[in-house]
């Protein structure tokens, strides 16, 4: 895509979203890294469930680590993982409250050294939290990157990289949620919904997936 195009593609995502949030359930910078944390390999929605619980219980590092790990494994045991989850939320808080006064670091290099903690899950954080002009490619990001032709690249850092280079403002504050939300719901893994997608005659994607035939209404038996 050329800079007008990639213009126009955020353009019309963010028409069709103003003011996109992520859809996990956070109180604070704190609550929402130990959100992200849970998030690998798990849907929002089981990370939420599981959260709600969780954090009327500890929703501080001093908290976490007072409730212990077998207290928060009980609690996210429904999550992929968590078990060595459980293990990177305590040790995560530990650090905080050892490291940093207890408060989540605001820079990627630190957030990194966090257990459990990865670029992605840092740029995630840096983002929503502190308002940081981050890109958080997860799988979602990746494939609509390489599907529509956006920001290509072999690694979800290449992706970074490019849409790093690439996004536009007013875009790059926001552009890692429209990017999200635009793979979970439209630019779908298994088969993409083009015939609703905003972006579709930007999108280098072929063919492009019809809409589904409508199912024929079932006639009424008649009376016996």
């Amino acid at each position: 895509m050329n800079k007008a195009q990639v213009f126009e593609f955020f353009e019309r995502l963010a028409a069709d979203n103003p003011a996109p949030v992520t859809e996990l359930e956070y109180r604070d910078p704190y609550t929402l890294l130990v959100a992200v944390v849970l998030s690998a390999q798990a849907t929002d929605v089981s990370v939420n469930l599981a959260t709600r619980g969780l954090f009327e219980s500890a929703a501080t590092p001093a908290a976490m680590v007072a409730l212990g790990e077998e207290d928060v494994r009980a609690a996210i045991r429904t999550i992929g993982l968590f078990n060595t989850k459980a293990k990177n939320v305590i040790a995560l808080s530990e650090a905080l409250l050892r490291d940093h006064g207890g408060e989540v670091p605001q820079t990627r290099e630190e957030l990194e050294k966090l257990p459990g903690v990865g670029r992605k899950t840092a740029n995630v954080v840096l983002n929503t939290a502190f308002g940081q002009e981050t890109f958080a490619v997860d799988t979602h990001i990746f494939r609509v990157g390489n599907r529509t032709g956006l920001a290509p690249g072999k690694t979800p850092l290449e992706v970074e990289l490019k849409l790093e280079k690439i996004v536009p403002q007013p875009f790059r504050r926001d552009a890692h949620h429209w990017l999200i939300l635009h793979g979970r719901y439209v630019c779908k893994a298994r088969k993409p919904e083009c015939w609703h997608c905003p972006v579709i005659d930007l999108c280098r994607y072929r063919p492009k997936t019809p809409p589904p035939k409508p199912t024929a209404a079932r006639s009424a038996s008649p009376a016996s």
